[in-house]
């Protein structure tokens, strides 16, 4: 149902360059005390680089939402679908020579 008072809506665009997204297998995050740092990474099997493909600033705030709403749309999909595996992997060297990852 649309919202009756147009002040609540927000118009956003999607370029057709932003639309067609980057796809990232690694994400590796780190933090200040005043925003979160996520470096969306492509690391290719068999390969000892990998490229930062986009990074997103996050004030604490937008990060503890992100994070709520990810948790939300997991939780759904897996209603749906099954739950999601995650294999442990070991040996994956996180740090890149920047702060120390978190992900």
């Amino acid at each position: 149902m649309a919202d009756p008072n147009p002040k609540n809506q927000i118009n956003i665009e999607l370029s057709d360059e932003i639309a067609e997204g980057i796809y990232s297998n690694l994400a590796i995050i780190t933090h200040s005390h005043s925003e979160f740092i996520v470096d969306f990474v492509k690391m290719m099997p068999g390969t000892t680089k990998a490229k930062v493909k986009s990074r997103i600033i996050l004030t604490p705030q937008h990060a503890k939402r992100l994070f709520k709403a990810l948790q939300d749309n997991i939780n759904k999909f897996e209603r749906l679908h099954g739950e999601i595996k995650v294999p442990e992997i070991e040996n994956l060297p996180l740090n890149f020579g920047g702060p120390k990852a978190e992900a």
